[in-house]
Formats: structure tokens, C-alpha cells, sequence
């Protein structure tokens, strides 16, 4: 089990930092136009002595903090089972937690340091070789009421805090006692009840914050236990005037297990303190109360503060569970009980809910953005995106989510150009990508494989490690084998003879499959095989448990259900199933973070269920895939299924009948094939596809795919730009799930598109279905009795 601790104030020093900034510029750079002041130049010169003042050290030592734990982690250090930190240091660990972004964070701290720096009367004092028992009696001996008990750091390190004359006037009655003492710089009486006006000030300023839900536990300071659920505002507007029990948090950590610590910066000051507590006898749960004087001042903080700061801050803890209550609170289902709970551990998940990606960045990045600081993960459209768009969404979501949440994107499979596919790749293994969902593909490709093996190593036992997860969406038994199997061995050797993956990867490769996640994808819009869930997921799940039990992999193949799932009852039955996971889609489309044109949105928020249709998939035009597609209020489905009629009954445009080329100029092209042509040709020139050009000039059959496709490309375009007038021709993948959502929030706030936020239709969902269960187990079990009575 491992834990990663961050410092706090007192851990500064010039120069730190060194080697971090040149290593992360964007972040520093965004750190620097949030603080106002360049902080690189602070924390390795510190050229105005300001480095030592409260207000500039709390946030450069979060920025440091920050980017040790950046570094580590890009350097290959696991996730946490528990994150703590010093006062400050807390900020650090409710970041790497999720509780806010690298940005958002930072502003928080910047608050805190200016409010934490206006304390100007009071000093704190270290107290070495005590105990906590014999101090407090020499306090009280000598009627010392005006100190608290700040910090308790070790079982013989402690701070005090209060009046600098009563502060001396303790070390003088120390010092006649043999005891050492220390006046620390500080410009306030930190963490005691002198705080309590900033702490009310600071609770004011939390209220407006919205904290997403912590995915890795945090033991808070203020109580040495973990943070309660929604208890994020309340405890850190406490952590000012309450002491820090870091001797509390770890023994906490020490009852849990074996505990790896992993100190966050240079000094390596908590781990000696980690040290010392692990070596010392236990004493009695918790340290004595705080001092009456205290305990009031965190009453008042609560009860003077906002109702939206969060609880009372005394006590803190998470109230125990009544016997035989679930995580509902009220003994039933909870949104968290649904699916895999290993599936979210994995993931770093609030819910086992994932949203898929769409075509051409409707799922776009504001919704990638807003579901990581929700807690939740959605893969990005790249499908359709130059590779410049991609690289500038990738570093717009991890600006914005600093770095500390997952998310996804999309490789869609390419059969006319295989080295666009290798190319997606390679981007992705550059900006490490640890998350991509695999769509449309009939079989492995190389550049999926290089994806995969590039992410597999050793761990320290030995143990093979995949960081590249490949999450693939499947309709059929063929190919989910596929991606079940190991990557096939001949692409394996070709990787290892060009150089592409180590020898060390390709052995490995004998033993993982292909995949990470299996997404069983039923009857979907976009590229469907019409298939049935209640049909399609248990053989899944058999054929799954089959190749894992014969190949014996490490870890576990999660499968997941997608397609339909737009209401609490589709989501239900994909759990009942035995899902993993699910994965919405449609839904999403409809909402304001979705890439699609207003226009397009409108449309979709009047959809029935009956409103779709089938259409060849322009991108496989020439195999007959099939996509599902909005009908009402649009002649696309009709007129590409025209045109696939077409080219399965002609050879080249020149053979079509003239009245029936003119028809198509006219009505779907809205120019001369000729002209259709000339643009097409002039693209692939453009875009170096010179061998699709080739093929097309020895292949009039070809060359009709390539003009046809051409209108493919042009209906998805007026969708996306939006035009009213051209609304008959807009090409929009749907599933019914979109009408089944509209007929479920029919007559409630999120009946408008304008109003349906990605994140909140997934915590309405998840909630709706824990509810909708609950409901029919109870149905259920109210049943059972009835049915054994009538059979006596």
C-alpha cells in the first residue's frame, strides 16, 4: 500500500523547483499569469527575499509540490492507495485526489496565503524531545490558556501557538527544565483560535468553490481520518484554526496496513517524522481534546460561516453507517454501488460511467473538461481532426485539468489510409496517452499494436505493467476475440525488426490481450451491427471468461455496455447483465458541451425513439457498413442509401443513367460530379494520398466510391456549420436512446438542450438507475414472501 505525502510552509528553499520548470513550461507559465509574478524566478532566485512571506510561499510551494508529483508520476510512479499533506502540503493532495485542477487549486492557495498573511499578532513555537501530555500539563501548570496546540508533528515534536509574550514565556519555564525550544518565523499564530477570523473569511470564499468528489482517500489534518463525502470546503476552511494530527494521520495509515511513504519534494522533512511516529509505542487513540478556547473557535468558523461551506466543523468525521445500511445512506442502492467497483478504482471514477467519443470532436473538449472535474471520463472525438487539432485539445484539457484527471481519446479505423491510423499513434504516444478507445476496427491493425506494446513494462517484483489501455468497442464475437487475444505475431516481429517496440515488449506481448476494456456496443448510432444487448453481452462474457482462463492474463478484461442506454432502465439492465461499466453516447450530443451545431441539438431534443434510420457508413462505403442516423426532418439516410445502391449497380459514374446524374447534381451534390471530382482529386493531392489517386485513375469503380464519399463528408459538414437551410441534408449519427432520454426529462429542467450539462446527465442517470433497481429489488423481495405462502 502506498502513500504520497507533500510538505508544507517551513519547506521552502531558494532553488527549489530546479529542473521542473524548464520540464513543464505550460504549467509554470500558466502558474505565473494566475500569481501575477513570474514563480519560477521566485522559487530559484527569489531575487526581492520575498520567497520567506506567507502569501508568496503558500503558492510556490503548491506549484513545486505539484510538479515533483507531475514528474514522479511521468516517470512512471503508481497511484496511491491514501494521499496526505502538511497543512499546505493538504492542497497538493487534494489535487493529485481531483478535487480541483492544477489551476483551481492554485487560486485557492493564493487566497489562503493573502488571508493567512494579514495575521499579523501571535508567533508559533517548536517544543523537540516531549511528549504532547507532558507539555500540555506545563501549560496548564503555569496558566498558559492563551496558547493552543498547533501542530502535534511527531510523539515528541510539538507547536505551540498564541501571544509571542506568553510563547516566550513557555520557553523560558522549557528551558529551566532542560527542554529545548524554537521560535519559528512565521508572521501569525497558524492553526490555533487566533485564525478564526481568516477562517470565516476563507469559509465565505469556499462557498462559491464547487470541489468534485475525491478519488483517492485524503486523511485531513484536521481530524487525522480521511475526508467525508462533501466535506472538502468545511474541513479546510477548519484546517486554519484547528491543530495538524500528522501523528494521528499516520498512525491512522499504520492501522490500515503496510504503508509505503513517498515524500513529494528534496527535504525529505515528513519522512522523518513518518519515521520516528512508526517507531515509537502507540499511545492512546488520539491526543487529549483541544483546549476549550479552540474547540470554540472551529464551532464558531462553522456556525458563523455559509451553510454552503459545508458542515460544522467539530466534529469532522464521517458519521458511522447504521447496522446493515448500503453507501445509499437511507439502505439502498447508491449510484457508486452500480458496476465494477475495480473498474473505477482503475479508472480513478466517481461512477462506472463512461461517455464515448463522437465524430469530428462532438465530444469535444469543454466535455472532456467538465466531466474530469465531475470525476468522471469521456474519450475525445478525434476521429475526423487534423493531427494539429488533436495536439491542441489534448494540451487544452490537461491545462485545464492540471494534469490530475483521466481522460481519453478516440482511434478510429482508417482502411483508406493506414498511415493516418500510425500517425494518430504516434501522437499519442508522444503527449502519453494512457487512454484510447478503439472504434469501427474489423481486425488488429500494426498501429494499434504499437499503441499497446509501447506501454507494457516491468514492475520492480517483475510483474507486467500495461500503461496504454485500450478500450474497444465491439458488436460481434469475431472481433472481440480479436482484442482479447495477444496482438498477433507476425505484426509483433515487424514492430521489433523496425525498431519500433524493445524485445523485452515483443516477449511480453505472449502474455496481455490486446485490450483493457471490452465496450459491448448493441444497437448504437454511428457505425451499428443492429445487435441486441440482452444477446450479445452474455456471450461476450463467455467468450471472455473462456480466452482469460486459457491465456491466464494478470489482470482483469472489463466488459462494458453501450448502445440504447438513455434512460435509468437501459442503464439497470446493462448492470443486471453483469456490466462492468456503461458507456452513453447519443445523449451526449444534446448538451451544451457538445461540438455539433445548435441547429443539430434542436433537432435532437425533438427526436422520438421511431426517429432514426439506417444508412451506409461513407468511410466503408465499398463493405456495406452501416450506420444509425436522425430521420426526422432529414433525406439523408434515403439518399445515401441511394447512392449505395448505385454504386453496387454501376461501375463508374460514366455508366449511371444521364436523368439519374443529373438528379444527383441537382438534389444531392448541389454541383457537377465533374466539379465533385476535380475537388476530390485536388484533397487527396493536398493531403499526400497519392496512392487512393492512383488506385482511382486504373479503377472507375473506385473513383465512383471516392466522388460518392465526397457527399458523405459534405452532409456531415452542414451539420456541423449549422445552416437552417440546409437542414434536409444534415448527416447526424443517432441512436433511439435519444428519444428514449427526451421522453424520460420530459417536463423538467433539463427538457431544453440549453439546459443539459454532460456531467449532470451523468449523475442523473446514475442516480435514476440506483433508484429504478432499488425499486425492483424491493418489488422483488416483497414478492417472495407472497409466492412461499401461496405454495404451503
Amino acid at each position: 500500500m502506498k502513500a504520497i505525502m507533500f510538505p508544507g510552509q517551513g519547506a521552502q528553499a531558494k532553488g527549489m523547483g530546479a529542473g521542473l520548470f524548464e520540464r513543464y513550461p505550460a504549467i509554470t507559465r500558466e502558474a505565473s499569469e494566475i500569481l501575477g509574478y513570474a514563480v519560477d524566478e521566485l522559487c530559484l532566485r527569489d531575487p526581492q527575499n520575498q520567497l520567506s512571506s506567507t502569501m508568496y510561499t503558500q503558492p510556490a510551494l503548491y506549484v513545486v509540490n505539484a510538479l515533483c508529483y507531475f514528474a514522479a508520476r511521468d516517470d512512471g510512479l503508481e497511484r496511491p492507495e491514501y494521499l496526505l499533506g502538511h497543512s499546505l502540503g493538504e492542497y497538493n493532495a487534494l489535487l493529485v485526489a481531483g478535487a480541483f485542477d492544477f489551476a483551481a487549486g492554485l487560486r485557492l492557495v493564493k487566497k489562503r496565503g493573502e488571508i493567512m498573511s494579514q495575521a499579523k499578532d501571535g508567533g508559533l513555537l517548536a517544543v523537540l524531545k516531549t511528549d504532547a501530555s507532558q507539555l500540555r500539563q506545563a501549560v496548564a501548570e503555569h496558566g498558559l490558556e492563551s496558547l493552543d496546540f498547533a501542530n502535534y508533528n511527531t510523539p515528541t515534536q510539538t507547536i505551540l501557538a498564541g501571544p509571542k509574550a506568553d510563547l516566550a514565556r513557555l520557553a523560558q519555564i522549557l528551558a529551566e527544565r532542560s527542554i529545548q525550544s524554537v521560535p519559528l518565523r512565521v508572521g501569525g499564530a497558524f492553526h490555533s483560535r487566533y485564525m478564526a477570523p481568516a477562517a470565516r473569511e476563507f469559509a465565505a470564499h469556499l462557498a462559491s468553490f464547487a470541489f468534485a468528489p475525491l478519488q483517492i482517500p485524503v486523511i485531513a489534518n484536521a481530524t487525522g481520518r480521511p475526508y467525508p463525502a462533501g466535506g472538502t470546503p468545511a474541513l479546510l476552511a477548519e484546517q486554519l484554526c484547528a491543530p495538524v494530527r500528522w501523528v494521528d494521520s499516520v498512525r491512522y495509515l499504520m492501522s490500515r496496513g503496510q504503508v509505503e511513504y513517498v515524500e513529494m519534494g528534496a527535504k525529505k522533512v515528513l519522512t522523518r517524522m513518518v519515521n520516528e511516529i512508526q517507531q515509537s509505542a502507540p499511545p492512546p487513540e488520539t491526543p487529549a481534546g483541544d483546549p476549550p478556547e479552540q474547540a470554540a473557535c472551529l464551532s464558531r468558523v462553522a456556525s458563523d460561516g455559509p451553510s454552503a461551506a459545508g458542515a460544522p466543523c467539530e466534529p469532522a468525521r464521517a458519521p458511522a453507517a447504521p447496522a446493515g445500511s448500503t453507501p445509499g445512506g437511507d439502505g439502498g442502492l447508491a449510484p457508486s454501488d452500480l458496476g465494477n467497483p475495480a473498474f473505477c478504482r482503475e479508472y480513478g471514477l466517481k461512477y462506472a460511467y463512461l461517455t464515448g467519443s463522437m465524430y469530428r470532436g462532438i465530444s469535444s473538449v469543454d466535455m472532456l473538461i467538465r466531466l474530469g472535474r465531475a470525476g468522471l471520463m469521456g474519450y475525445l472525438g478525434a476521429g475526423g481532426l487534423s493531427l494539429a487539432q488533436i495536439e491542441a485539445s489534448i494540451e487544452a484539457i490537461r491545462r485545464a485539468l492540471g494534469g490530475q484527471r483521466p481522460f481519453g481519446l478516440n482511434l478510429l479505423c482508417n482502411l483508406a489510409d493506414p498511415q493516418a491510423e500510425t500517425a494518430t499513434v504516434e501522437l499519442y504516444l508522444r503527449h502519453q496517452i494512457r487512454f484510447v478507445e478503439a472504434s469501427a476496427f474489423m481486425s488488429i491493425t500494426p498501429a494499434l499494436v504499437l499503441y499497446r506494446l509501447a506501454g507494457l513494462r516491468r514492475d520492480q517484483s517483475g510483474a507486467i505493467r500495461c500503461d496504454n489501455r485500450i478500450l474497444a468497442k465491439v458488436s460481434s464475437p469475431e472481433v472481440a476475440r480479436a482484442f482479447l487475444e495477444p496482438a498477433p505475431r507476425r505484426i509483433v516481429e515487424k514492430l521489433l525488426s523496425d525498431g519500433r517496440i524493445t524485445a523485452d515488449q515483443a516477449e511480453m506481448a505472449h502474455d496481455v490481450a490486446m485490450s483493457s476494456e471490452l465496450c459491448i456496443e448493441a444497437d448504437s448510432g454511428g457505425h451499428t451491427s443492429m445487435g441486441m444487448p440482452a444477446v450479445l453481452f452474455p456471450a461476450m462474457v463467455r467468450l471472455r471468461d473462456e480466452i482469460v482462463a486459457e491465456r491466464r492474463y494478470p489482470g482483469r478484461v472489463y466488459l462494458g455496455l453501450a448502445g440504447g442506454i438513455g434512460t435509468p432502465a437501459a442503464a439497470a439492465a446493462a448492470f443486471l447483465l453483469g456490466a462492468d461499466f456503461v458507456m452513453t453516447g447519443s445523449i451526449n450530443q444534446c448538451t451544451v458541451e457538445s461540438g455539433t451545431s445548435a441547429t443539430v441539438k434542436e433537432l435532437l431534443q425533438a427526436m422520438e425513439v421511431q426517429d432514426t434510420e439506417y444508412a451506409p457508413a461513407g468511410d466503408m462505403l465499398e463493405i456495406g457498413a452501416r450506420i444509425q442516423v436522425l430521420k426526422r426532418g432529414s433525406f439523408f439516410a434515403a439518399r445515401a442509401n441511394k447512392l449505395h445502391a448505385l454504386y453496387q449497380q454501376w461501375e463508374s459514374v460514366d455508366e449511371i443513367p444521364e436523368k439519374t446524374r443529373r438528379h444527383l447534381e441537382h438534389h444531392y451534390f448541389k454541383r457537377p460530379l465533374a466539379e465533385v471530382w476535380d475537388e476530390t482529386r485536388q484533397y487527396l493531392l493536398r493531403t499526400g494520398k497519392g496512392t487512393a489517386l492512383e488506385r482511382a485513375d486504373k479503377s472507375p469503380k473506385h473513383k465512383m466510391a471516392l466522388v460518392f464519399r465526397w457527399y458523405f463528408a459534405y452532409t456531415s459538414r452542414l451539420a456541423f456549420e449549422g445552416n437552417p437551410q440546409s437542414k434536409v441534408d444534415y448527416q447526424v449519427h443517432t441512436g433511439p436512446s435519444m428519444g428514449a432520454f427526451n421522453q424520460w426529462v420530459k417536463g423538467t429542467a433539463l427538457e431544453p438542450w440549453t439546459n443539459r450539462h454532460v456531467d449532470q446527465i451523468a449523475e442523473r442517470l446514475m442516480e435514476g438507475t440506483a433508484e429504478f433497481l432499488d425499486q425492483r429489488l424491493r418489488a422483488l423481495a416483497r414478492r417472495a414472501p407472497d409466492r412461499a405462502a401461496s405454495s404451503v
